[in-house]
């Protein structure tokens, strides 16, 4: 499977200028090839394929005075600003005919040089290379320091340079892993049920407390938030306020990765499978709890374990997410009315006691291993016509509520 792995790196400053000049000069050619053709659309000409594309933008626009300035870069730059672009292009013709599964995708939009992040990638083919010395070279821009963290598994495909909005420079390499990082079979399987009091709560009875890191910088944000809306508008020290909040959220963010994927990993070496329930993030993050929801992060969390538990020969599941994991008693199977969302504790008519979140973790990981075999295989039969006295809506799925730590999700 491919990975990547991003190292911080610190270039000098002229390779500051240089990577601004590729960063601008990407950006040129992407808002080029999304002009015209827009341009070919309005006028109800053909689609210009990509190579066409590449011809007009790249090769022969460098003979013309006004974009002679783009034999300064490397070319495989410019190239794949053009790729990125038909990417965009490809996702967004998908997604309207529906090829492409999830939510709708926008067409490509211009890239500004005020944005907060700029990228470019160099591939195998403008023969970037790690030197002896553990520096970057990459062409016309010279041999980049770099802070290795670690040790690269294999030869990198392609790498990304990045600057993000705290000014800080990243090399993002894509590199192709092995087959032999399966770790040793264990017994245990556990199922998780996330929440905001709780970040998580494991079907064996271990609650993980959420570290809340937005919440415990929120008047450091707030202040520094502040004193960027007293500066004047296009002045030096407006442009120094925004750094020091980008700053800001970036260590938050830094923060909440790197705990995230020390949990992950824990979790997934622990066990042989991991079952969590499929959550409707987008939604709740529309609620009066949006907040607290983002900055859990559960959505990357998932994320994480999936694909930690692919590459280590671990099975990941998702349970539906209408399914009654907090109603629903682990012992006997009881399906119980709608309970209150103070209610963290509650008994069973069967006569065992249940805490909430404990036992949507256990119902979850029912569930789970009831949808997968001890490989993995996914098991549950195909969706089949409904008779017609069966072709309505269930009253427990119309009323199932999902409880995650005082969130009601219909």
């Amino acid at each position: 499977m491919q990975l990547r792995y991003n190292y911080r790196v610190y270039p000098t400053p002229g390779q500051q200028i240089e990577l601004a000049r590729a960063f601008g000069c990407a950006r040129v050619v992407f808002n080029d090839g999304l002009r015209l053709r827009q341009q070919a659309r309005e006028a109800g000409e053909k689609y210009i394929s990509d190579g066409e594309l590449s011809r007009r933008l790249i090769t022969e626009a460098k003979a013309t005075p006004e974009r002679a300035w783009l034999g300064e870069v490397s070319t495989v730059v410019l190239q794949q600003a053009l790729a990125d672009l038909n990417t965009a292009y490809r996702n967004f013709f998908n997604s309207i005919t529906g090829k492409r599964k999830g939510r709708k995708v926008a067409p490509p939009r211009f890239r500004s040089r005020k944005d907060n992040r700029q990228a470019i990638r160099f591939t195998k083919n403008s023969r970037f290379k790690v030197l002896d010395n553990d520096r970057l070279r990459l062409p016309k821009i010279g041999d980049l320091a770099v802070r290795w963290s670690r040790t690269l598994p294999s030869d990198p495909s392609s790498v990304a340079i990045i600057r993000d909005a705290a000014g800080r420079y990243f090399a993002s390499f894509v590199v192709q892993t092995g087959e032999d990082e399966a770790l040793p079979p264990v017994d245990s399987e556990v199922g998780i049920d996330l929440g905001l009091t709780h970040f998580a709560v494991l079907s064996d009875g271990t609650k993980v407390a959420a570290p809340t890191f937005l919440r415990r910088a929120a008047r450091k944000l707030k202040r520094l938030q502040h004193d960027l809306s007293r500066k004047q508008k296009g002045s030096a020290n407006r442009k120094k306020a925004v750094v020091k909040v980008a700053r800001a959220h970036a260590r938050v963010a830094d923060m909440r990765r790197d705990w995230q994927h020390k949990l992950s990993t824990a979790i997934i070496r622990e066990n042989q499978a991991v079952y969590v329930e499929d959550l409707c993030v987008v939604g709740l993050g529309r609620t009066r709890l949006a907040k607290s929801v983002h900055d859990a992060g559960w959505a990357s969390f998932t994320a994480m374990m999936e694909y930690k538990a692919a590459r280590y020969g671990r099975t990941f599941g998702r349970v539906d997410r209408f399914f009654p994991s907090t109603r629903m008693c682990s012992d006997c199977g009881r399906i119980n009315e709608k309970m209150a969302l103070n209610v963290r504790a509650w008994d069973c008519p069967c006569g065992a006691a249940h805490d909430r979140d404990v036992n949507a973790a256990k119902n979850v990981k029912a569930a789970g291993q009831a949808d997968f075999n001890a490989r993995g295989a996914h098991v549950r039969p195909g969706l089949v016509p409904a008779a017609r006295n069966e072709a309505g809506t269930h009253p427990d799925a119309a009323c199932s509520t999902r409880s995650v730590e005082g969130i009601s999700v219909p």
